[in-house]
């Protein structure tokens, strides 16, 4: 259905077609989303659209890199549990997104791997991420090194995991969990003194 068109700013307008975009590619895989329905669903013409987004990849990336700042912003560090507990936390803030938008991370981790502009909002995602739990473990030197390294493959890994849970339900959100959690803490069980410290206050997964 058409929305009565009305005047809007440009900082409004331009949340009003991400937010129409991000509606319509999570209900469908990317391919089968027209800018001009996004159009039609904002109530303007093809060429306002445009004037905001040149091309589909442009709004598909302004939609997720909206999206990884709001997760981001949903997954803080919180000082008072073991940085384990707070990846473990952390992971169920972004499968209950990757539940809701399977449609979206698809695009984005399958897709589009090859786009440079998605793949730097997946890698800035990531780094933040390790940041703030290497931040939380307040490690330095060889052993902040040691967690860093083990981080940035166990965050590829994850996100890997996902799009095969996303993409075929091989195993079960509660198994992907465990395996996740796991397999970080099999990574760094063998530097023990890290291990101690990252998973004494863990408990089982979700």
């Amino acid at each position: 259905m058409t929305n009565p068109r009305r005047r809007l700013q440009p900082t409004e307008r331009r949340e009003q077609l991400i937010e129409v975009g991000a509606r319509l590619f999570a209900a469908r895989p990317y391919h089968d989303v027209l800018m001009e329905e996004v159009a039609e669903q904002a109530g303007i013409s093809r060429a306002l659209l445009y004037r905001y987004f040149p091309n589909k990849r442009v709004l598909f990336a302004a939609i997720y890199r909206q999206a990884s700042d709001r997760l981001l912003a949903e997954t803080p560090i919180d000082p008072a549990g073991s940085p384990l507990e707070q990846l473990s936390a952390g992971l169920d803030v972004h499968f209950d997104y990757f539940a809701a938008n399977k449609n979206t991370v698809l695009a984005a981790n399958a897709e589009l791997t090859g786009d440079p502009v998605i793949q730097a909002i997946i890698n800035d995602e990531l780094a933040e991420l390790r940041r703030r739990v290497l931040d939380a473990t307040g490690l330095e030197d060889r052993a902040r090194g040691v967690v860093s390294a083990a981080l940035t493959s166990w965050l590829v890994f994850v996100r890997a995991l996902c799009v095969e849970w996303l993409a075929n339900e091989t195993f079960s959100r509660t198994e992907l969990h465990d395996m996740c959690v796991g397999a970080l803490r099999g990574a760094l069980g063998a530097v023990t003194d890290v291990g101690r410290l990252l998973g004494e206050a863990d408990g089982p997964g979700n």
